[in-house]
């Protein structure tokens, strides 16, 4: 197909860079012919930043970036770059910081100008094409900014120098001589999280309601601290009562598994549809902790439904994971029509049905039961706050609105034969809406969102004993060691799409696959996968440690970056620093590294006064201070792994929620011990002598190196890990 235009972003390897390099706009990638072009042109920077799987990042493209008139504007007055955030967190960060305390909101697309040496002076996310919803148009603003740049240069670049103080002093955190008060912070979050909380219909706050997972690793984790107590008891109320709000929502997808990115109503039943991969992983987590903590069904049945649809749709043929999908799709057409070449991608349009459509695949008598147990209705289903535009008039978003036994009384039928009519029911719709055209898929495999997905599967592996997700985790950490690490220097690399992109990993690629290995030692007790995490974390330490305050800068050194910033805020992923406090801390209790304690106990130094002030905003931050106060607790099985002892053994320890163990699985006798064995033994001297007794998988349980009797049953692993 020939295109009347394309720019520079068509050499890039980014997905949503390649969907804009068609768009009239004279578009380049962050770099210095950007630059160079702004300084001797001598033209203020359009900068535009966002993700190809973001719905109003295409609503934008489609009203402003695909019109000629748009264009000739920026084109004769900005130099214009792409940036897909992705991509390149750090230079995200900078201008979302900016953006967030210019506007006090922030999001996709992020729509920033700034002068040529880079300094932000305005900016703003979505800008309709003309004045509506309370926004500028975006025309009528170029046109406004260009001339203010002509004729009051001097005010805007004040403007700039302003801004850069600000950011600067925003970046410059330091560490504290003060001893921090853990105890209280904890208790400030709690109830900081516990005020917030939506009795009725679970989350935090009012709509739009957004998963927060680092909220419910807090929440496991105060609970686990204080599990008698009333407010313990509360903090894993709050989560339960949420986790099952959001799973029974329109926001989980009822048919295929996986969760969209958000509800945009207060009952979860209207969702954003796009579905972020780092949702899935850290999601998946959240209910095999909860699981773990009630031993109740339904939170595994989740968790495997989440990562079923992970390994169907998401995972590479290599093994590792992709990005995103988007929300938008084209809708349907009926069989046999001409495909309408001018149809526009609507949102939701792969998931939503009619209630002609449910009746036409199942039969009028089981969509009767299924349309009551899912809510679906012939005037569709979304409340008015959600859909305020009437969107998805006539559709239905399915989502659990009755329980099986009230579903079952309203039709006289047995809960068995309901159960038997609804799974019947998802599957002949699930193979039905496969025929449909599909979501866009960013098949960028980002290291860091890797990590949190190896995370999930490994830990899954433990809590749900399903040896498969460890087999899933093992493939994918192959292949980032194999594609984006590089053995000879020690680094590794942020993305890979059809090879390994030109950018440098970011704190969180580090932080985050280094947990994600030392996850899967738990899980595969594959003592490679646990030397890597060392490797990764010491490459981390190297380039990104700020040895003058401590703490992580996000980056390294780049001239092409106004400034190095440590992240801090724990919101939809968990933050770097958050996810180096915890690597750090797991590898200096089972490889014996003092170091990397030390380094974990300087970064919670380092936030401990903003921590402290706003300790909702660092809930996985407070978790890795919870796991820093507690007494190394090692868990050493002696064993054969294939064993059925060994596996009852290890089947004990999965079960409990343990935030704070360390397990190590040792080969049973003197002659099984191998190198690894030999390499651990060598590092941790406490555990040499600890062999099977009396030919039986032993179980050793160890709390700041002072070892209990050793135990040969589950029965008895059970009763020492419950003391």
């Amino acid at each position: 197909m020939e295109h009347e235009h394309t720019n520079k972003l068509a050499e890039s390897k980014s997905p949503y860079l390649l969907q804009h390099q068609h768009n009239p706009v004279d578009w380049l990638p962050w770099g210095e012919e950007a630059f160079d072009r702004a300084r001797r042109e001598d033209k203020p920077i359009f900068l535009s930043v966002g993700y190809s799987t973001c719905h109003w990042c295409h609503v934008m493209e489609r009203e402003s970036f695909e019109s000629a008139t748009v264009a000739r504007v920026m084109n004769e007055h900005f130099v214009n770059i792409k940036v897909d955030r992705e991509e390149r967190p750090d230079v995200d960060r900078v201008y979302m910081t900016f953006v967030q305390a210019t506007t006090g909101s922030g999001g996709w697309p992020m729509s920033v100008f700034l002068t040529p040496e880079l300094k932000p002076f305005y900016g703003g996310t979505y800008f309709p094409p003309d004045d509506r919803y309370g926004r500028p148009g975006f025309a009528s603003l170029l046109k406004h900014l260009a001339d203010a740049w002509k004729n009051d240069r001097a005010r805007i670049e004040q403007s700039g120098d302003n801004v850069l103080r600000a950011l600067q002093g925003y970046a410059a955190v330091e560490s504290s001589d003060d001893t921090p008060d853990w105890n209280a912070t904890f208790e400030r979050c709690f109830r900081s999280l516990a005020s917030s909380y939506d009795s009725r219909y679970g989350g935090f706050g009012d709509a739009p309601k957004f998963p927060r997972p680092v909220q419910h690793d807090f929440l496991h984790r105060y609970h686990a601290l204080n599990p008698a107590e009333k407010n313990g008891q509360t903090a894993l109320h709050i989560s339960r009562h949420t986790l099952g709000a959001m799973s029974d929502g329109g926001m989980n997808d009822q048919l295929g598994g996986g969760f969209h990115r958000y509800s945009v109503d207060e009952q979860w039943i209207v969702s954003h549809f796009e579905k972020m991969l780092y949702d899935q992983a850290q999601l998946v987590i959240s209910y095999c902790e909860m699981f773990q903590l009630t031993g109740e069904q339904f939170f595994a049945q989740t968790a495997r439904a989440t990562l079923d649809y992970v390994l169907r749709d998401m995972t590479h043929a290599g093994g590792a994971f992709f990005s995103a999908e988007d929300a938008d799709s084209l809708s349907p057409q009926p069989e046999g029509s001409k495909p309408d070449t001018k149809q526009h991608k609507e949102e939701g349009a792969f998931y939503v049905w009619t209630t002609a459509e449910i009746e036409a695949a199942i039969g009028a008598e089981d969509a009767a039961i299924f349309n009551y147990f899912y809510g679906a209705q012939p005037a569709g289903n979304a409340p008015p706050q959600g859909d305020p535009h009437g969107e998805f008039k006539g559709k239905n978003i399915l989502y659990v609105a009755r329980g099986v036994e009230e579903t079952a009384r309203r039709f006289g039928r047995a809960p068995e034969d309901v159960v038997r009519v609804l799974s019947s029911a998802r599957d002949k719709l699930f193979t039905l809406r496969e025929k449909r055209p599909r979501p866009h898929r960013d098949d960028k495999i980002i290291a860091s969102w890797n990590g949190l997905m190896i995370s999930a599967f490994a830990r899954a592996a433990q809590a749900l004993d399903e040896p498969r997700y460890a087999d899933a985790a093992r493939r994918a950490a192959a292949f980032i060691r194999a594609e984006l690490w590089d053995e000879d220097t020690k680094t590794l690399r942020r993305h890979w799409m059809n090879g390994a992109a030109d950018v440098a990993a970011f704190a969180d690629d580090y932080a985050g696959m280094a947990r994600g290995c030392i996850d899967l030692y738990e899980a595969s007790f594959d003592f490679s996968a646990l030397l890597w995490a060392e490797e990764l974390m010491d490459a981390m330490n190297r380039q990104l440690w700020d040895e003058e305050s401590g703490g992580y800068f996000n980056s390294a050194s780049d001239p092409r970056v106004l400034l190095r910033m440590k992240e801090d805020y724990d919101g939809a992923e968990p933050a770097a620093n958050s996810l180096a406090t915890e690597a750090n801390l797991r590898l200096a209790a089972l490889l014996d590294r003092d170091d990397l304690r030390l380094k974990a106990e300087a970064t919670l130094k380092v936030f401990a006064d903003r921590v402290s002030r706003i300790p909702q905003a660092m809930p996985a931050l407070l978790a890795g201070a919870m796991l820093s106060q507690s007494a190394p607790l090692h868990i050493v099985i002696a064993g054969n792994a294939d064993a059925d002892d060994t596996r009852a053994l290890l089947r004990a320890v999965h079960e409990k929620f343990l935030p704070n163990k360390n397990l190590l699985l040792l080969g049973g006798d003197e002659q099984s011990s191998g190198e690894a064995q030999n390499q651990l033994a060598a590092r941790l001297p406490f555990i040499a002598g600890m062999m099977m007794r009396d030919g039986k998988a032993t179980a050793y349980v160890c709390r700041d190196f002072a070892c209990r009797q050793p135990v040969t049953t589950a029965e008895e692993l059970r009763a020492q890990l419950s003391e």
